[in-house]
C-alpha cells in the first residue's frame, strides 16, 4: 500500500499529539468526571460508549485513544489542510482536549484565523490562552492545561522560522 504525502504527515501528526496526550491525560481505567463534569474514561475518552461502572482494558483505552486522536488530525486537517505535521499534531492535541474551536472556529479562535491566514507561528503562540476549564461555573486557569499548552506550543514551533 502506497500512502500519499498527505497521509503520511496525519499518521506523523497522530503520533505527535498521542505523545503530547497520555502524560497529560494520564490513564483512567474505570470512569470518572472530569473538571468540566464530562464523564471520561482511559487517557481522555469521552463519548456516549462509555459505561460508568465498567473497567476498560488497556487494549480498550488504546483503541480509544487512536480511534479518537485519528478523527482530531482529521478534524483540524479538514479545516486548515496542508499543515506540517507538528503543527497538525499540537492542535490535533487541543482539539482532542478541548474540541474544534481553537483550530478551526475562526469567529472564537485567534489561533484559527492565524491558521487560515497561513500566519502558523502567530496561531501557535495563541495556544497557552486556551488554559481554562469550567470549575464551579467559572473559567479558571488549570496548572495541568497551562503545562500541556506549552508543550503544545514547543512542538508546534518546532522548526518554524
Amino acid at each position: 500500500m502506497n500512502l500519499t504525502d498527505r497521509q503520511k504527515n496525519a499518521i506523523a501528526a497522530a503520533a505527535i499529539a498521542t505523545a503530547l496526550a497520555i502524560p497529560a491525560e494520564g490513564l483512567h481505567q474505570y470512569a470518572y468526571d472530569d473538571t468540566g463534569g464530562i464523564l471520561t474514561v482511559c487517557r481522555g475518552h469521552t463519548g456516549k460508549d462509555i459505561s460508568a461502572r465498567k473497567k476498560y482494558s488497556l487494549a480498550e483505552c488504546d483503541q480509544f485513544l487512536n480511534d479518537d486522536m485519528k478523527k482530531a488530525v482529521e478534524i483540524v486537517d479538514n479545516c486548515v489542510p496542508g499543515l506540517p505535521a507538528n503543527v497538525l499534531g499540537a492542535f490535533a492535541d487541543i482539539t482532542y482536549n478541548e474540541g474544534r474551536t481553537a483550530a478551526c472556529d475562526t469567529s472564537r479562535s485567534t489561533a484559527a484565523r492565524y491558521l487560515r491566514a497561513g500566519m502558523v507561528k502567530k496561531a501557535c503562540q495563541e495556544l497557552p490562552k486556551w488554559n481554562r476549564a469550567n470549575v464551579g461555573g467559572k473559567l479558571v486557569p488549570l496548572p495541568g492545561l497551562t503545562k500541556r499548552r506549552a508543550a503544545e506550543v514547543a512542538v508546534c514551533m518546532e522548526g518554524l522560522s
